[in-house]
């Protein structure tokens, strides 16, 4: 579960800049300033890499068995700015604190 809830975590972080980046600079500057550039890019991006963080959600999801529900409301958290951030430290504290910390072996 470990590479799966990293992976999760990397691509959950950058579904959430990405999509604070088009809300943030992009939309503004296509609408105040007649500049749609960074939405085209970014937000082209930001559809293909949703597309690996639902992956990555369902990959975690079926290994920890979440609930249906569950998984597709951790899946939406990418579509709502910073929502993303939130879900993903919740996420990580939830099954953080399921796992057992085994002490790491001493090596001289």
């Amino acid at each position: 579960m470990g590479g799966a809830l990293t992976r999760y975590r990397v691509i959950a972080w950058i579904v959430g800049v990405a999509l604070a980046v088009l809300v943030l600079i992009g939309m503004p500057l296509k609408y105040a300033f007649d500049e749609p550039a960074v939405v085209a890019v970014v937000g082209t991006a930001h559809g293909w890499l949703y597309m690996l963080y639902l992956a990555a959600t369902f990959d975690l999801g079926r290994r920890v068995n979440w609930p249906l529900k569950r998984m597709l409301l951790v899946m939406l958290a990418g579509t709502v700015p910073f929502v993303s951030f939130v879900a993903e430290r919740r996420v990580t504290r939830e099954l953080s604190a399921e796992r057992p910390r085994t002490p790491e072996p001493v090596t001289l």
